[in-house]
C-alpha cells in the first residue's frame, strides 16, 4: 500500500493496493515459443508462451493460457512525448468452456501504478497462492474465478508497473523503503540483508531526476498506450477477438468491431471510463477515415465495470466525513467534531471544493487532451489534491484500515504470498518475465500526482457518454471500504443518471412509450433490490435502470472479489449477460428496473474479527507492526519464506495434506463428476461452471454466512444522509 509509504500529506490520496517488492535474485534468461511482429505493425512486437501446467492451476486442464509481451517502440503514440520503449506483460487465460466463443474480459488493477497481478492471484483469476507444508508455496485454481464464464486478459499497465518495463536494468531494490537504486548498491547500514535485494527492474529508479520520465503520468496517456497494445494483443490473439466470429453483430457496419468487457477496480475508476471512450473515440476516426481501418482494429466496450472505484473526487469526496462517522458496520472513525470539520474541508470557500473547481477550468483550457504538459495546470492541480486530502486524512491518522473499515492497520488482507511466488526463479521462467515482480510502482504514482490526474475528472460525463452509446456500466462497491466507500459510489451512480436527461432516452425506452424514460428520471426511482447468490444468502443489494446498475456487497472491503468471491462472481456474469444483477433473470434491458426501498439500509450486527495479521517482508508497511519493525531493525526475529517472525518458535506450516501445482508439475486431479477437474481448496470438484439464477429469494436473518452475509435493516437515519449527499451532487454538477 503506497500511501503508507508517502508523506502524511499526500497518503490520503492514494485509492489503491499499491507499492510492494521485489525479490532477491535476477531472472532467468527469458525464452518463448513465439516471438513475431505485430499483424498491424511490423514494429510492434509479440512474445509469449504457454506457461508449464502448474504455474497457475486451472479448474479444468484444457483451459490455454499465455503470457509475454508486447514491445512498442518508441515515438509510438504521437502526439504524445513517448520518448521511451513500452514493453507491456499480459496473462492470458481461457474460460473453462467453450473458449472460442466466450466473452472477452479485460482487467485493470488501479494504483495509480498497481499490477493487475493483484487481481489475478488474490482476486478475480483461475488460480491462488497457497503454501504448502514445506513452506513453498504453490497454485490452486479458484473455485470462483471469473474465468468461470470469460476469457480474461490481465495487463499491467502503465509502463513500469508489475512486469511491465521499458529497459531492463539491474538495480537494489529497498523492501522497507520501497526505492529502487540503480546500478546496484550496496546494503545500507543496520538493515537485514532479506531486506535489501538485488534484482533486474524496468530504468525507474530513486537516482533518477525524474522518475517518471519513462511512462505514463495521466490517465489519458495510459489510455493511448493500452489502445496500441490491444490493437495488437487483439490481432495476435483472433481465436478470442469476438470480431472474427461469423455470427458477431456489431455497430459498425464495415469493419466488426471487438466486443470486450473492461473491468477495473480503484484507480481503475479513472482508468475504465477514460480507456472506454477512447477506444470509442478511436473507432470514430476509423470511420471517418482519419485513421486507416485496413491497419487498425475497432474496439466495441460491451461494459465498462468498476469495482470500489476512485472515479471523481468532486462528487466522492463528499461521502468521506458520513462514512467515517457514521457506517454500516459501527465504526466512528472520527468524532462528530471530525466529521463536521471534515465537511468544512471540502466544501468550505476556497477549500477542496472549489481548489478542483479551478483545476479543472484551466485544464479544459490549458491541456484538454489531458497530456500533463502544461506546469501552470498540473501545479495547480497537485494543490488541489493536497487540500482535499484534509477530507480523508482525519480516518487514516486514527489507524484505521483504509481498505476495511473494520480493521485496524496493520492489515491481514489480501496477502502477499503470490509476491514470494512470483519472484521464484522457475515462476519467472516459467511466464517469460524479462524483470523482477514489483506489486506497484512509486514512481508511475508519482508522475500521476504531479500532474493532479486524479483531481481534473471527466470520467462521470465519459460514463455517461458510454450509457448514451449502449454501452452497460456497472459500479460495484464493497461496503466496509473507506478510501473509494459504496456512499461514494452511490453519488457517482446518480451523477452518472443525472448527465442523461434527454440524450438517452431512445436508447432505454420502446419508440412506443408514452413518456420516454431517462436514465435522469428513471435511475434514481429505481428500487434497491436483494443479489440473491445462492439458495441461502444475499450477498448485497443492487439499483438498476437500463445499462445502468449500482451494486452494494455485503461485508467487504476495497477487494471484493477477495473478501466475497461468490457474490462478486456472480455480480460479474450478470452484468456481463445483461441480466437482471439481483436474481440473474432474462430481463429487457429497455425497459428494466428494479423494485424496492428507495435506500440500501442493512448493518451488520455483530462485531467483526479481523484475522490475524502476517507480517510479509514484500509488503511490510503494509502488513508489518511497529513491533515487527524495531524487532527488525535490531536484527532479531526470523523471516523466512518471505515471513517475519518475531518468535522464531511463533512459525507454523500448513498441513501435510495441502497440496498445490508448480510449474511442470500441476496439482493432482481427483476423481469427480466433472472429468478432469481437480478438487477445490475446499474439498468441491463440482460445479465449477455456470452462474446463479435466483429461484427464490432467502428469508432474512441476522445469522453470519460466509461468504456473503443475511443482515438486518440498519438503524442509521440513511434517507436524511442520502438526501444531503444527492443534494451535494446536484449541487456540484452546477458548479462543474
Amino acid at each position: 500500500m503506497e500511501w503508507l509509504r508517502l508523506p502524511p500529506s499526500i497518503a490520503a490520496l492514494v485509492a489503491c493496493f499499491a507499492l510492494n517488492t521485489a525479490y532477491a535474485q535476477y531472472p532467468p534468461p527469458a525464452s518463448y515459443q513465439n516471438i513475431l511482429t505485430s499483424p498491424l505493425n511490423s514494429n510492434v512486437t509479440v512474445s509469449y508462451k504457454q506457461p508449464p501446467a502448474g504455474t497457475c492451476s486451472t479448474a479444468f486442464p484444457t483451459q490455454k493460457q499465455y503470457t509475454g509481451y508486447i514491445g512498442i517502440p518508441p515515438y509510438t503514440l504521437a502526439p504524445i512525448q513517448q520518448n521511451y520503449s513500452i514493453n507491456t506483460f499480459f496473462w492470458f487465460v481461457e474460460a473453462r468452456q467453450v473458449p472460442e466463443t466466450a466473452p472477452l474480459t479485460i482487467w485493470l488493477n488501479g494504483g495509480p501504478g498497481s499490477s493487475s497481478m493483484v487481481g489475478l492471484f488474490n482476486e478475480a483469476g483461475p488460480c491462488e497462492v497457497v503454501q504448502m507444508s514445506d513452506g513453498t508455496y504453490g497454485t490452486q485454481p479458484r473455485m470462483w474465478g471469473w474465468d468461470r464464464s470469460s476469457n480474461v486478459l490481465f495487463i499491467d499497465q502503465p509502463n513500469q508497473v508489475g512486469f511491465s518495463y521499458d529497459v531492463a536494468t539491474n538495480g537494489s531494490l529497498n523492501l522497507y523503503t520501497g526505492e529502487i537504486m540503480e546500478p546496484a548498491t550496496p546494503l545500507s547500514d543496520g538493515m537485514p540483508d532479506y531486506m535489501y535485494m538485488n534484482g533486474t527492474f524496468g530504468s525507474a529508479n530513486s537516482n533518477q531526476q525524474v522518475t517518471f520520465a519513462t511512462t505514463a503520468n495521466t490517465t489519458d496517456i495510459a489510455a493511448a498506450a493500452t489502445w496500441h497494445f490491444l490493437q495488437t494483443w487483439l490481432a495476435a490473439f483472433p481465436q478470442y477477438n469476438p470480431a472474427t466470429r461469423p455470427n458477431s453483430t456489431a455497430r459498425y457496419a464495415n469493419n466488426l468491431p471487438v466486443g470486450v468487457n473492461l473491468f477495473a477496480e480503484s484507480y481503475g475508476g479513472k482508468y475504465g471510463p477514460v480507456f472506454a471512450r477512447h477506444f470509442e473515440e478511436q473507432n470514430q476516426l476509423r470511420s471517418n477515415g482519419s485513421i486507416p481501418s485496413n491497419s487498425t482494429l475497432a474496439i466495441e466496450v460491451e461494459t465498462v465495470g468498476i469495482i470500489n472505484g476512485y472515479v471523481d473526487d468532486l462528487v466522492q469526496n463528499a461521502a468521506y466525513p458520513y462514512f467515517a462517522y457514521n457506517n454500516s458496520y459501527g465504526v466512528q472513525a472520527v468524532s462528530q467534531t471530525d466529521e463536521l470539520n471534515m465537511i468544512n474541508a471540502f466544501v468550505g470557500e476556497g477549500q477542496c471544493r472549489d481548489q478542483i473547481v479551478s483545476c479543472r477550468a484551466a485544464m479544459n483550457t490549458t491541456d484538454p487532451e489531458g497530456y500533463g504538459d502544461v506546469d501552470a495546470t498540473n501545479d495547480l492541480c497537485l494543490q488541489a489534491q493536497l487540500t482535499c486530502l484534509s477530507v480523508s486524512g482525519p480516518v487514516l491518522s486514527a489507524g484505521y484500515d483504509p481498505y476495511d473499515i473494520r480493521q485496524m492497520l496493520p492489515s491481514p488482507d489480501p496477502p502477499a504470498a503470490y509476491q514470494e511466488y512470483l519472484n521464484n526463479a522457475s515462476v519467472l521462467a516459467a511466464i517469460g518475465a524479462q524483470v523482477n515482480y514489483t506489486e506497484s510502482s512509486p514512481y508511475v504514482q508519482t508522475g500521476f500526482i504531479t500532474t493532479g490526474d486524479t483531481i481534473r475528472g471527466g470520467q462521470i460525463e465519459d460514463l455517461a457518454y458510454l450509457l448514451s452509446q449502449g454501452i452497460r456500466v456497472a459500479l460495484i462497491y464493497g461496503d466496509a471500504d473507506y478510501i473509494c466507500n459504496w456512499f461514494g459510489g452511490e453519488l457517482v451512480s446518480l451523477a452518472i443518471a443525472a448527465q442523461l436527461n434527454s440524450t438517452a432516452s431512445s436508447l432505454i425506452a420502446p419508440a412506443s412509450t408514452t413518456v420516454p424514460l431517462t436514465y435522469a428520471s428513471a435511475f434514481p426511482a429505481a428500487g434497491y433490490a436483494d443479489i440473491i447468490v445462492n439458495s441461502t444468502y444475499v450477498g448485497g443489494q443492487v439499483r438498476q435502470f437500463g445499462n445502468l446498475s449500482f451494486s452494494r456487497i455485503y461485508n467487504s472491503g476495497h477487494f471484493v472479489p477477495y473478501f466475497q468471491p461468490e457474490t462478486a462472481f456472480t455480480v460479474f456474469t450478470r452484468i456481463i449477460q445483461g441480466s437482471d444483477v439481483g436474481s440473474g433473470d432474462i430481463v429487457d434491458l429497455s425497459t428494466h428496473s428494479t423494485i424496492g426501498p428507495p435506500n440500501s439500509t442493512w448493518e451488520v450486527d455483530a462485531p467483526y474479527k479481523a484475522p490475524e495479521p502476517t507480517c510479509w517482508v514484500r509488503a511490510w508497511n503494509a502488513t508489518c507492526s511497529d513491533d515487527d519493525t524495531e524487532a527488525m531493525l535490531a536484527g532479531d526475529g526470523l523471516m523466512m519464506n518471505g515471513i517475519f517472525y518475531q518468535k522464531p518458535n511463533a512459525r507454523t506450516l500448513p498441513s501435510s495434506s495441502v497440496t498445490a501445482g508448480v510449474p511442470g508439475h500441476p496439482v493432482s486431479s481427483s476423481s469427480s463428476a466433472e472429468t478432469g477437474s481437480p478438487a477445490m481448496s475446499d474439498g468441491s470438484t463440482t460445479g465449477l461452471t455456470g452462474v446463479y439464477t435466483a429461484t427464490n429469494t432467502p428469508t432474512p436473518t441476522s445469522t453470519a454466512a460466509a461468504p456473503g452475509r443475511l443482515l438486518e435493516p440498519l438503524h442509521w437515519q440513511t434517507a436524511p444522509i442520502a438526501a444531503i449527499m444527492l443534494g451535494l451532487a446536484i449541487g456540484i454538477g452546477i458548479m462543474v
